[in-house]
């Protein structure tokens, strides 16, 4: 049997987020390997969609050719109803970032309603991809994924400069979208206690995914000095790969991430790298690259980022270590084609 999948998203494939950007840059991958694979947009409001956006989603789905494996990104999947799921009788791959349920600031009720519906989908899958080992170990060890059927896709980066790393005083970057688990309050928490220390900050990612905790970072920036934080909001690439060249240390202060594409990003220009231990973020950043301290914890991110701002010997240490981990981090296409391999083994039992 040739092998036909489609590469199903909620929303707006063009959101700029990592995982958004993963599904692009995977989808035109395993395009150029030559696999028939297409985007499949299934409407909006997910993860917590209407019963009609569900109806929707699912409506698409049943719309492709019979036998087409459904790559389903588990920012859709996860809240999909089992039952539906079974009803379109085409073979699934889920394509889980991370767990739908360890997002922050979820209710317990609501937690416990994305676990359960997200193993009951997960059921459904014949294999799912996962973009880091630590998501493979929750979905084995949470979520009664056998271990034989997840395949480990973990994203590419691409060639770059090492960024020089002069700056007098320091310049720290941290890229990604304001929403509550990236942890700014946390980072701004932090940096008031810095207070005697001459650095800035620069912060690029979306303003728009959740207007709220947007604007309350913006009015906890504002009352530190004037100049020293700056929000740019999402970015093009471009712009983003000056940020990366003009900075001095990356900080993430991410309380969970599903792998941290940024992180990797930071590590291959060789940049140190200042972050938590939330979810794979531990992994990504190898111990030497960079300082990393519990999520959450403002007086230890306070305590790391003032010993790399005031230490210029140790900010070079931790930025050689950084850019000898980018160098050996995998390419675009590594992942498309354990992808690709994932696809072809479910059409093969399909047949």
């Amino acid at each position: 049997m040739s092998l036909r999948a489609v590469l199903a998203f909620p929303g707006d494939l063009d959101t700029p987020t990592g995982g958004y950007a993963y599904d692009r840059r995977m989808l035109s991958e395993m395009r150029a390997l030559g696999l028939d694979i297409s985007p499949l947009p299934l409407g909006a409001g997910f993860p917590f969609p209407t019963p009609d956006a569900v109806e929707t989603a699912l409506a698409r789905l049943q719309a492709t050719t019979p036998g087409t494996v459904l790559l389903v990104d588990g920012l859709a999947l996860g809240v999909l109803p089992a039952a539906g799921l079974a009803a379109l009788e085409r073979p699934i791959v889920g394509l889980v970032h991370h767990p739908l349920a360890l997002e922050s600031g979820l209710d317990a009720p609501a937690r416990a309603r994305l676990e359960a519906s997200e193993r009951a989908a997960l059921a459904r899958c014949r294999a799912v991809v996962v973009t880091a080992p630590a998501t493979a170990r929750t979905l084995a060890a949470d979520f009664g994924v056998p271990a034989a059927t997840i395949t480990l896709a973990v994203p590419g980066t691409q060639d770059a400069p090492r960024a020089p790393g002069t700056g007098d005083p320091p310049r720290l970057l941290a890229i990604g979208s304001l929403i509550p688990r990236k942890g700014y309050r946390v980072l701004l928490d932090a940096l008031e206690r810095l207070g005697d220390l001459a650095f800035s900050l620069t912060v690029a990612g979306s303003l728009t995914l959740d207007p709220a905790a947007a604007e309350d970072i913006r009015a906890r920036a504002e009352r530190l000095p004037a100049g020293r934080v700056r929000l740019l909001g999402a970015l093009p690439e471009a712009q983003l790969d000056r940020l990366y060249q003009e900075a001095d240390i990356f900080v993430h202060p991410s309380l969970f991430e599903g792998y941290g594409m940024v992180l990797a990003e930071a590590l291959k220009r060789g940049l140190p790298v200042v972050c938590t231990t939330g979810g794979a973020a531990a992994e990504t950043v190898p111990d030497g690259a960079g300082l990393k301290v519990p999520p959450g914890d403002a007086a230890a991110l306070a305590e790391a980022l003032r010993a790399v701002i005031a230490d210029r010997a140790l900010r070079r240490r931790l930025a050689d270590a950084a850019f000898a981990a980018g160098a050996a981090l995998p390419g675009w296409t590594d992942g498309a084609r354990a992808i690709a391999v994932a696809l072809r083994r479910v059409a093969g039992e399909e047949a």
